[in-house]
């Protein structure tokens, strides 16, 4: 399938876009480089041995859009794009609306007036709120307790889709929640480069192990947890990206809406992943305990054998890969 990969640069993006053509699809990526740079797209064709098309233009410009749909015939979208990180969201919440929200809506315009019908959107595990129970089933509740505003967008944007769905079931819609991810492509070409400060656990513990940073900031060690700090399901990128291609491939399947967990079902705590990273670098980690971020919370893991059942996929990689992976691009960034 000929695939518009809104985001492709970014993190998760990217990863995706490698596994889309080892599986034989032909990705087109769609970056506004807010959160990416475009030296990725370069590591990319080293590692994929092919060129790939790459478009600069922001989803929020429904003309440089329209121009978009108007130049490629594209079979589907997996839409990535949007800003992530949930401690900023609750900074800026404004910003946070206005980008997810509005970029999705001129891209669903854009594919209904294109008749561009396959859509597969990168959702996550926030719109569960605060669990409770774990582990978190496709069925459990979501929108109630919902601690940020980045999960609130992608909760409204799975409202949007499957509203979309209701309206006209020509269109094929999957919702992708997923957990943590982390670690890196095995070339160490690409993984995880967040511009300043890093929102997300690994990369801040990776530039603690290399020295770019001093210490690590754990928020809280008294949640009700294994051992006080926050509990996770992370997930490799690459067996998340794999993911992907996996629900691409089975999309129209379903006679509804597709929702998947994307996790392991496991969690594991903040200490834990220190361990483990410190086992796989050899380098110590320091970190220092502080107050708890706002909208957190102590604990959330997946049930993902829905996502086994109906699409064939299933996490493979371990925590311990994930930290050899990451060490092995931290030392190439």
């Amino acid at each position: 399938m000929k695939v518009l990969v809104t985001g492709g640069l970014g993190y998760i993006g990217s990863h995706t876009v490698v596994e889309l053509i080892a599986s034989g699809h032909e990705p087109i990526i769609v970056d506004n480089l807010a959160n990416s740079k475009q030296s990725v797209l370069n590591r990319l064709q080293k590692i994929v041995g092919k060129d790939i098309v790459f478009e600069k233009l922001d989803l929020t410009d429904k003309d440089s859009v329209e121009k978009l749909f108007t130049s490629y015939p594209f079979d589907a979208v997996i839409h990535f794009a949007g800003h992530k990180a949930v401690g900023e969201s609750v900074a800026k919440p404004l910003e946070y609306y206005r980008n997810n929200i509005d970029s999705t809506l001129v891209l669903l315009e854009a594919m209904s007036k294109h008749n561009v019908k396959n859509i597969i959107f990168s959702s996550s595990a926030t719109v569960y709120g605060n669990p409770s129970e774990l582990p978190l089933e496709e069925t459990s509740q979501t929108g109630i307790g919902i601690t940020n505003p980045y999960g609130w967008t992608k909760y409204m944007l799975e409202q949007i889709l499957t509203d979309l769905k209701a309206s006209d079931d020509s269109y094929n819609v999957t919702l992708l929640r997923y957990f943590n991810p982390i670690g890196a492509h095995s070339s160490g070409l690409i993984g995880e480069d967040p511009s300043g400060l890093p929102n997300n656990l690994l990369p801040y513990v990776q530039q603690v192990a290399i020295g770019k940073l001093e210490k690590l900031k754990v928020f809280g060690n008294n949640y009700d947890t294994i051992d006080g700090t926050g509990v996770r399901d992370y997930i490799h990128v690459v067996d998340l990206a794999k993911g992907h291609v996996s629900a691409l491939e089975n999309i129209g399947n379903q006679n509804s809406v597709g929702i998947y967990n994307l996790g392991t079902g496991n969690g594991v705590s903040v200490l834990e992943v220190i361990k483990a990273f410190e086992n796989a670098s050899g380098k110590s980690v320091p970190y220092e305990v502080v107050d708890r971020r706002p909208g957190d919370i102590a604990a959330c893991y997946a049930d993902a054998s829905k996502a086994k059942a109906e699409l064939g996929w299933q996490a493979e990689k371990t925590l311990q890969d994930a930290c050899k992976d990451a060490w092995r691009w931290q030392q190439n960034v």
